[in-house]
């Protein structure tokens, strides 16, 4: 039996912070108390004092390139990251080659997790023009949702017949997540900057190219479309102060119909990085203005916004160094997320206590997720410590994505993550990732 003590942490759960003791006995969390003794002689002891005992985070969007995309990223790579920055649970998306638009693709995906990965895993249905059949097909209880790309993406997986968009919407009772970006505003804003500066566009000009009003236009239509048909909608990036809008914070997450998210990025970057990050950071959504970024912690703090994810895209270093035009969007985040939050907490932005509701809780409870995202007896021992007085520095050698860089390179975090347990097993200890893939499959209460 592996059985393990985690004493003397200030145990971050529901909204409250309490110094305790929690007994890991295989998978499970089976006691939570001021002070435990230990009971077996080969119970493994840690103490945490001093540290924060999270449940581990839950991303509730990625892209971990495999299959067909694997020199950018495969799942033994981005979740040994994963992992490594306190985050025990992602959901990924299906723009991997080929698109995940079919059951026996997506089924793929998950055979290929089962044996590799070091978080647990789901794996996102992939909606098209012309795939409704295949989207109905899916199982509510052991996938995550339906994804939808309302702007550019790879292959086939525009989704821009409205007729197509109405009917998903209409007849699929599990949750659509969206990607929202106009692609005619964008088509238009990118001829006009074309005509300006040619093939050398300036990195400076993403966020106008792909612009608040593209966001705005397709979030507000997928809301709008969610409302009259009553499907259950989850808005991914969202990054503008416009979009605030149309989200509300009047009634409980669990009645809400339609959740948004905000990613890492949009939280700590804003326009004016582009003169040093330059491609980067970029992302789309773009990475906007700054009065973009208050408008987003607003409505982070004010329960507009219910989860904070990163959107991990990681690409080479060499595809990122092309001109603007040629450089593809995205960068590698889950290593460092959880921390990038608590630099936040230690700047006066957001307590910790908001971090755990955000990364652990609500993903946990919008996507209906079983036993995880709380520290709870009878959950599933996935948890995080952070000590967040261990300074440490992101260089080259300690970034584990297999892209081998970061936005964060050179960055003095002032918290690091020390232990993260995935299913009651020690996987991660003071950047070494124990060498053994322990994540399962998302299971999902509906």
């Amino acid at each position: 039996m592996n059985t393990v003590l985690i004493k003397n942490a200030k145990i971050v759960n529901e909204g409250i912070i309490f110094e305790g003791d929690v007994l890991i006995e295989n998978e499970f969390i089976v006691e939570i108390a001021e002070s435990i003794s230990p009971k077996k002689s080969n119970c493994k002891i840690i103490d945490a004092e001093g540290s924060y005992l999270i449940p581990g985070a839950i991303d509730d969007q990625v892209h971990f390139r495999e299959p067909g995309l694997t020199h950018k990223g495969d799942i033994v790579s981005e979740s040994r990251a994963a992992v490594a920055g306190g985050i025990t649970s992602f959901i990924e998306q299906p723009n991997t080659i080929p698109n995940a638009v079919t059951q026996e693709i997506l089924e793929e995906k998950y055979q290929i997790a089962a044996k590799t990965s070091y978080a647990n895993y789901s794996f996102m249905m992939g909606g098209t023009n012309d795939n409704l059949g295949e989207i109905l097909k899916t199982n509510p209880k052991n996938v995550a949702g339906i994804k939808l790309f309302l702007g550019s993406s790879t292959g086939n997986m525009l989704v821009d017949n409205q007729e197509a968009l109405e009917k998903i919407f209409s007849s699929t009772k599990m949750l659509i997540a969206v990607h929202c970006e106009d692609e005619a505003t964008i088509k238009s804003n990118l001829e006009r900057y074309k005509l300006q500066f040619g093939e050398d566009i300036p990195i400076e000009f993403h966020h106008l190219i792909r612009s608040a009003e593209a966001c705005y236009i397709s979030s507000s239509k997928a809301i709008a479309l969610a409302k009259k048909t009553g499907a259950r909608l989850h808005v991914f990036h969202l990054s503008t102060a416009k979009e605030m809008e149309l989200f509300t914070n009047k009634i409980p997450l669990e009645e809400k119909q339609i959740t948004a998210e905000v990613c890492v990025h949009h939280l700590w970057f804003s326009d004016e990085d582009y003169k040093t990050k330059g491609n980067f950071i970029k992302w789309n959504p773009a990475i906007k203005t700054a009065e973009d970024r208050t408008a987003l912690w607003e409505a982070l703090l004010d329960d507009r916004i219910d989860v904070i994810a990163t959107d991990h895209a990681p690409h080479t270093l060499e595809e990122k160094q092309q001109n603007y035009l040629k450089a593809p969007s995205g960068g590698p985040l889950v290593q460092h997320a959880v921390v990038a939050m608590f630099e936040a907490n230690h700047q006066g932005k957001i307590s910790v206590e908001k971090i755990v509701e955000k990364m652990c809780h609500n993903p946990a409870k919008i996507f209906k997720i079983e036993k995880r995202g709380f520290i709870k007896e009878g959950f599933y021992a996935d948890l995080t410590i952070v000590n967040p007085s261990l300074p440490w520095n992101v260089k080259k050698e300690n970034i584990l994505a297999k892209c081998g860089w970061s936005p964060f390179e050179g960055y003095n975090f002032k918290s690091r993550i020390t232990h993260t347990f995935v299913n009651g097993e020690l996987v991660y200890q003071n950047f070494k990732v124990k060498d053994i893939p322990f994540g399962k499959r998302l299971l999902f209460d509906r």
